[in-house]
């Protein structure tokens, strides 16, 4: 059984990240909950449970802060709930070590672009959604989670920003609020294969919603560029991560 204090900090640490980044965190549950002994298929269902419990949390915060575009969230999800459907099957026909290179190359590129772009926009000045490219972004983070099993918000970030135009504080807070509705249906299906360990899941709850609204709170303060450059430090870690599980299978 996993400590309670031990639990507490963990999801602090994740919570804080994920509200921070708009991203789920099951790069980091899923390998401590292995590491802690769960089985993997257990580890990425209770993963699931806790990316939305700690989503909801940051979303909540960003809404407060009126930084979450409703129509951007909810367009993405129409298209990444059912891209992650076929994505979770198509899995077992396509050799993952190959997915798992090519993404973590993906990856890399992304965080490239990320970094090189500009934020153009001046302060008050009217927001520019290009609302086409949305369901684009949803169908290929909603495909990639269900191939790879990774959060889709590794790429709704950077992708809401570089295609559709969000500034990253939007970007952040929006992929916030999809990544609950992806994360809530995942952990639904699992529950129903029995692979959600709810006590784990519970005991991480409260260090999950106090981290993830410190990480949401953080998101202003930090300089946009300094925000991408972090960021894009995390998709390379991402996805030097992929890249060794690929090579180790090949």
């Amino acid at each position: 059984m996993l400590n309670p204090i031990i639990a507490v900090l963990m999801g602090v640490l994740i919570g804080a990240i994920a509200g921070l980044f708009g991203v789920g965190g099951g790069f980091l549950i899923v390998p401590s909950l292995v590491f802690l002994g769960l089985p993997i298929h257990v580890a990425i269902g209770t993963s699931l449970a806790c990316i939305t419990i700690s989503s909801l949390s940051s979303a909540y915060a960003h809404i407060r802060a009126g930084r979450v575009l409703y129509r951007v969230a909810f367009l993405k999800e129409v298209f990444s709930i059912p891209a992650a459907v076929i994505g979770a099957y198509l899995s077992g026909m396509l050799n993952s070590n190959v997915l798992e290179a090519v993404f973590g190359l993906l990856l890399i590129y992304v965080a490239y672009v990320f970094v090189k772009r500009n934020d153009l926009r001046n302060r008050g000045e009217a927001l520019r959604i290009n609302y086409r490219k949305v369901p684009l972004i949803g169908a290929l983070s909603g495909l990639t989670s269900g191939l790879l099993g990774v959060s889709g918000g590794v790429l709704n970030v950077p992708l809401f920003h570089t295609l559709a135009g969000l500034p990253v504080n939007y970007a952040v807070g929006t992929s916030s609020l999809a990544l609950f509705f992806t994360a809530l249906v995942g952990t639904v299906t699992h529950i129903g294969l029995g692979q959600v360990n709810l006590q784990t899941a519970l005991l991480l709850s409260p260090g999950l919603i106090i981290g993830a609204s410190i990480g949401a709170r953080l998101v202003p303060k930090l300089h946009p560029r300094r925000f991408k450059i972090l960021f894009s430090a995390l998709l390379i870690l991402v996805a030097v991560r992929l890249l060794i599980r690929a090579l180790k299978g090949f």
